[in-house]
């Protein structure tokens, strides 16, 4: 069985994804390029390129693109189970909350 899964996420100008939190999985954020707001558990953290951030098992997290350019960043995941059912959103532009 996996332990991890890597992505790497663009987030395009004025973008954000959705305010989420997952119960069997932890995350690593490592930004590549461009500037970000990141909201965990309610507090907003400025980010930049060369930038991380751990976002623990069931914690509420969002990024959004605050720049002018695309939002790169490297998501690593790491749990038991990475299945898109393991998302809780509370908040979400696209409407799947």
């Amino acid at each position: 069985m996996p332990d991890h899964k890597i992505k790497r996420i663009t987030v395009y100008p004025g973008q954000r994804l959705s305010y989420q939190r997952h119960f069997h999985r932890s995350e690593h954020w490592y930004v590549l390029k461009g500037c970000a707001i990141l909201t965990k558990n309610g507090h907003e953290i400025e980010l930049t390129s060369g930038q991380a951030i751990d976002l623990p098992v069931g914690s509420w997290h969002r990024i959004r693109n605050s720049g002018e350019e695309n939002l790169v960043f490297i998501e690593v995941q790491t749990g038991d189970y990475f299945g898109e059912d393991d998302i809780e959103r509370a908040e979400d532009d696209y409407g799947r909350v």
